[in-house]
C-alpha cells in the first residue's frame, strides 16, 4: 500500500461528524453508520434534521460552534432553534462513541429528541429496532445504540429509518455498543473537555486563536464519498448549494496550509487532492464540484507550490512532493504558456470553452473580462472594471502586478522542491522563469506614486486603482528596501488608502467603489492579509507583520468570542463579518488571520527560512 492510499485509509476512520448535510450527524466510518441527532417542535410543528453552521433564514437553527478535535474526540456545539436552546456534546473513548444532549431554554410545550440511524452514501447494511435499543450490522461488526430515557411513542416522525424519540426535558446521554448512566456519559465527555483544553494551552495568549482556526477546519471537514477521501472544504453551506462538496483551488491549499500546524494527514489529503483536480489542459481549476463540474476555462492565484513546500519543510517527507511535483509543474507551465503577455508580464485570462454542465459558474464570462476576474480569485474588484479582455490571447489587458509577484513566488517554491527531487532540467526552467518574471515585476513599479502597480497592456498607463495585491511584489528579492519603505510610508500606513482600525481593504479606502463593501470591492479577506504578511516577513519588515499580526488578531476574535463565527470576508469600516448576506459565517480561509497570529508568535515556522541545502 503507497504512502497516500495509507493516509487515506487512516483519515477515514471511526465517529466523526463527516456528513456534510449536518453538524449532528455522527457517523462511522468506513462503514457509513450515523446517528442523526433531530429535533420536532411543537409550537410551528416544525423538524430540524439537517442542521448547519451560517445560516441566515429568519426561521433557521443558530449555531455557535464550540470545540472540535481534528479526530472527533471531542465536539461541542450550541444550536438555538424556534425558542429551544440545546447544548451538544460528543465524546468518542475507545472507538465507541457518547453524545450528550442538554435542554437550555424549550417551548411550553418541550421538543422531542429524535435519534434516527441510517446507513450514508448506500454502503452495506443494515439496522433493526429492537425496543429501546438500535442495531446496525455490518460485514465486519454489529453496532448497538443505548438511550438514558425511555423512547415515546410517537409514529408521526419525519423519517424513514429506525429511531429513537424521547422528550427533552432533561439531559438525554446516548452510546454506541454499552449501555452507560447517564452519569457516565457525563463523566466521560468532560474528561475528554479537558483532554481537548489542555491540547490548546501551548498557544498561551494565543489559545483562543489556534481554537478559532482548528475548530473552523475541524467542523468544515467531511468525507467525500465518490472517491472516498476526507477534505477540509470552504464551508458545509457552499457544498450542500454545489449539489455535494466544491473545492476552490487557493482556499484549498491555504486549508492545507492551516492543517498543517498539528495534522499532517489532512494537510496531506487537501493539497494532494486539490493538485488531482486538474483539468485536461493541465492547469489547477478555479474550483471542482461534485459530478465532475469544474472551470475547465481558468485557474486561480498559484499558491500550492508555496503550501507544498511549507508542508515538506515542516514533514519533510519526499514521497509526498513526489506525489503532487508533476501536476504543481504542469501548472506552472500552463501559467507561463497561457497567460503571459510579453515582457515577462502576466494576465488574467479566460480561455474560449464550451461548457459541460448548465451552470452558470462554468458558463459565465468564459473568454470575457469577467472570467478574467474570476480567475483572480477577486469576483468582482475594482480593479478589472471597464479593462478590455483580448479575445485573441485570452486574457484581460492588464498586466497584473499580483498576479507576477505570485507566480515568482511560485516558480521559487517549486525549484527548491524541484532541486529536493532532483530535477534538474526543470529547476533550470524554473530558475530562468524567475529571472524573466522579475525583469516584468520591474516594470510595474510606479516612481511617481512610489509603489508597484497594474499596467494597461494596451496604454502602457498605470492603473489609478491599487490593492493589497501590489505589496506581493515583495515575494521577489529584487525589490529594493528604497522601494519597500517607499511603499510602507506612502500606502500601508496612509489612513487615505490601507491603514486604519480594520485592515487590509482590498481596494484602497480612497478608491470609489470602496464605499460599495461588497465582497472584494473594499472588504477585508483574510488572504490578502496572509499574503501580504508573507511578503513582508520575506523582506523583515518586522513592525509592519507585527502590526498586521496584531490587527488580524482583533479582526478575528471580535466575533469569533462573541457569535462562533469565523467570515469569509469583513467590513473594512466596522471589522463586521455579519453586516452583508454574501460573507459565510464559517468559512475556513477566514481562519488564515489566526495562522498569521501563530506564525508572528513563533508557534510556526515562516517561509522566508531558506531550506537546508537550498542555495
Amino acid at each position: 500500500m503507497d504512502s497516500y492510499t495509507e493516509i487515506k485509509r487512516q483519515l477515514a476512520c471511526g465517529w466523526n461528524t463527516w456528513n456534510n448535510r449536518s453538524v449532528l450527524s455522527h457517523v462511522l466510518l468506513p462503514e457509513g453508520f450515523a446517528i442523526n441527532l433531530c429535533l420536532k417542535e411543537y409550537s410551528g410543528r416544525a423538524y430540524l434534521k439537517e442542521a448547519l453552521i451560517g445560516k441566515v433564514g429568519q426561521d433557521e437553527e443558530r449555531i455557535h460552534p464550540g470545540a472540535h478535535a481534528y479526530d472527533g474526540s471531542y465536539t461541542e456545539l450550541n444550536i438555538k432553534w424556534r425558542g429551544i436552546v440545546i447544548v451538544v456534546q460528543s465524546a468518542v473513548e475507545n472507538g465507541e462513541l457518547v453524545l450528550l444532549v442538554t435542554p437550555i431554554k424549550n417551548q411550553k410545550v418541550p421538543a422531542t429528541l429524535v435519534v434516527e440511524a441510517g446507513i450514508l452514501w448506500n454502503e452495506k447494511g443494515s439496522i433493526i429496532s429492537k425496543g429501546n435499543i438500535i442495531i446496525g450490522r455490518f460485514t465486519t461488526k454489529e453496532i448497538s445504540l443505548y438511550t438514558t430515557k425511555t423512547s415515546i411513542y410517537d409514529p408521526y416522525i419525519n423519517t424513514q429509518t429506525p429511531y429513537i424519540a424521547m422528550t427533552l426535558n432533561c439531559p438525554i446521554g446516548i452510546s454506541t455498543n454499552k449501555e452507560r448512566s447517564l452519569e457516565e456519559i457525563k463523566m466521560i465527555i468532560e474528561q475528554h473537555k479537558t483532554i481537548d483544553s489542555r491540547r490548546k494551552e501551548k498557544y498561551g495568549e494565543f489559545a483562543e486563536v489556534y481554537n478559532a482556526m482548528q475548530s473552523c477546519m475541524a467542523w468544515d471537514t467531511i468525507y467525500e464519498p465518490k472517491n472516498k477521501r476526507v477534505l477540509t472544504t470552504v464551508s458545509r453551506n457552499w457544498n450542500n448549494s454545489w449539489g455535494g462538496y466544491v473545492l476552490f483551488c487557493w482556499d484549498t491549499y491555504f486549508g492545507a496550509y492551516m492543517a498543517s500546524v498539528d495534522n499532517k494527514e489532512l494537510a496531506y489529503s487537501n493539497a494532494i487532492e486539490m493538485t488531482r483536480e486538474k483539468t485536461e489542459k493541465g492547469f489547477v481549476p478555479n474550483f471542482s464540484a461534485a459530478g465532475g463540474c469544474k472551470s475547465r476555462n481558468r485557474s486561480e492565484p498559484p499558491v500550492g507550490s508555496l503550501v507544498v513546500r511549507e508542508l515538506y519543510r515542516k514533514y519533510n517527507e519526499k514521497w509526498f512532493l513526489q506525489e503532487v511535483f508533476e501536476g504543481l509543474y504542469s501548472w506552472n507551465n500552463w501559467f507561463m504558456e497561457n497567460r503571459s503577455v510579453g515582457n515577462g508580464l502576466l494576465a488574467w485570462g479566460s480561455d474560449p470553452y464550451v461548457p459541460i454542465f448548465d451552470n452558470y459558474w462554468e458558463s459565465e464570462g468564459v473568454n470575457k473580462n469577467y472570467g478574467a476576474a474570476l480567475e483572480s480569485g477577486l469576483d468582482n474588484s475594482p480593479m478589472y472594471d471597464e479593462v478590455p479582455f483580448d479575445e485573441n490571447n485570452h486574457c484581460i489587458k492588464l498586466a497584473d502586478i499580483g498576479l507576477v509577484a505570485m507566480y515568482i513566488m511560485d516558480c521559487s517554491a517549486l525549484y527548491d522542491i524541484a532541486v529536493i527531487l532532483e530535477k534538474k532540467q526543470e529547476a533550470k526552467e524554473l530558475k530562468k522563469r524567475i529571472e524573466k518574471c522579475t525583469e516584468g515585476l520591474k516594470l510595474l513599479w510606479d516612481e511617481k506614486r512610489g509603489i508597484f502597480a497594474n499596467k494597461r497592456i494596451d496604454t502602457g498607463e498605470f492603473s489609478s486603482r491599487i490593492s493589497p495585491t501590489s505589496f506581493y511584489a515583495l515575494f521577489s528579492e529584487e525589490v529594493t528596501k528604497e522601494q519597500a519603505d517607499r511603499m510602507l510610508s506612502e500606502h500601508f500606513y496612509n489612513e487615505d488608502e490601507f491603514w486604519g482600525e480594520w485592515i487590509i481593504p482590498s481596494i484602497s479606502r480612497n478608491d470609489p467603489a470602496y464605499k460599495d463593501q461588497n465582497y472584494w470591492r473594499g472588504r477585508i479577506w483574510a488572504p490578502m492579509n496572509f499574503l501580504v504578511y508573507l511578503a513582508f516577513k520575506k523582506h523583515n519588515l518586522k513592525d509592519a507583520c507585527r502590526d498586521i499580526a496584531e490587527k488580524s488578531k482583533k479582526l478575528l476574535l471580535n466575533e469569533w468570542l462573541k457569535c462562533g463565527h469565523v467570515h469569509e470576508n469583513y467590513c473594512g469600516d466596522t471589522g463586521e463579518g455579519c453586516n452583508k448576506h454574501n460573507s459565510d459565517k464559517f468559512y475556513h480561509w477566514g481562519a488564515l488571520l489566526s495562522l498569521i497570529v501563530l506564525m508572528e508568535g513563533g508557534f510556526i515556522e515562516g517561509p522566508e527560512k531558506v531550506l537546508k541545502g537550498l542555495k
